[in-house]
């Protein structure tokens, strides 16, 4: 059922049910959603809250769990997720975090294209404890994406050495993973760089091969490179789609942004041992992205001069 339809269904009026949606009075997990085209289930994940604050969906950060000593948000793409020097006074989530708490420590990052969950610590035990977990690997990171070609169905598990220059000022592998029937492939420095190696390991699975040569795909972190998933994608033969760094500028140019959005969190929290689950539904854009990629291009053609006419 299509999300404006599920809400019409609950008694609100078409008009109401639009304004609603724009006004971020309406959320899926939690997260405000704007996508009145979502397919959705009558079920408590979607919620309508009349007095919820008023807000712009897919722009505005929202804090989705308050725990002790620790917030979880989610964070809109076009958005730093902590201050960057070169970019001035350009608004970030830690800046508005400390704004709203009165406090925030950096414990992750994602990139400033990238949607989804993103954490900030309150204060500094928790960021400690928080660390620790993500170099223990005992935080689940989950992330979705869209890539171009279809994906091999099954998990697969990406493990390589990252060096900070690949040659062209760029991360990457010392040695390219193997794609599906290829081997793994060093790469030719000249000269030869003296650079430190990290250990990188991704692992991936299907969600749904599209229809118009591209997948929608999970992956999970166990380490925590900088651009760990595009890059590991990339070099397997299945860039995120609008990846102006790691793609060719033909897949680059198949998405307004880069196609990544970081959908799951999952761990113990360090102090209280709670255990801890957040998740986030794809993005609007990115869910919208998906739909068109799933329609077959005979779908969008206009009705030929024939068939309008009846067949005669």
């Amino acid at each position: 059922m299509r999300l404006i339809d599920l809400l019409i269904a609950r008694g609100l009026s078409r008009g109401d049910a639009r304004r609603a949606l724009q006004s971020g009075k309406v959320s899926l997990d939690g997260v405000p959603t704007a996508d009145s085209g979502r397919e959705v289930e009558d079920d408590p994940r979607v919620r309508y809250d009349p007095n919820a604050p008023r807000l712009t969906p897919g722009r505005d950060l929202v804090v989705l769990r308050k725990l002790p000593g620790l917030v979880v948000a989610w964070k809109p793409t076009g958005m730093l997720s902590v201050p960057a020097p070169r970019e001035g006074g350009h608004k970030n989530a830690l800046a508005m975090i400390r704004r709203w708490f009165g406090a925030g420590l950096p414990v992750h990052r994602l990139d400033e294209d990238t949607s989804g969950l993103f954490m900030v610590a309150l204060d500094e035990p928790t960021q400690l404890g928080m660390k620790e977990l993500l170099e223990r690997h005992e935080v689940h990171r989950g992330y979705l994406a869209l890539v171009a070609q279809h994906f091999p169905r099954g998990a697969w598990s990406v493990e390589s050495e990252f060096v900070r220059d690949r040659g062209d000022g760029l991360r990457g592998s010392r040695v390219i993973p193997a794609a599906p029937g290829k081997p793994p492939k060093p790469r030719r420095f000249q000269p030869e760089p003296d650079q430190e190696t990290r250990r990188a390991v991704t692992h991936f699975s299907l969600v749904e091969n599209l229809a118009r040569d591209a997948a929608l795909i999970s992956s999970r972190l166990e380490t925590g490179r900088t651009h760990q998933v595009r890059i590991h994608l990339a070099e397997i033969g299945h860039p995120v789609l609008g990846d102006p760094l790691y793609a060719t500028r033909r897949i680059a140019a198949r998405a307004p942004r880069l196609a990544l959005h970081a959908s799951r969190l999952a761990f113990t929290h360090p102090l209280t041992g709670e255990a801890v689950e957040v998740v986030a539904p794809l993005a609007d854009d990115l869910e919208a992205l998906r739909r068109s990629l799933s329609a077959r291009e005979e779908e969008d053609q206009p009705p030929t001069r024939r068939a309008r006419a009846g067949g005669r």
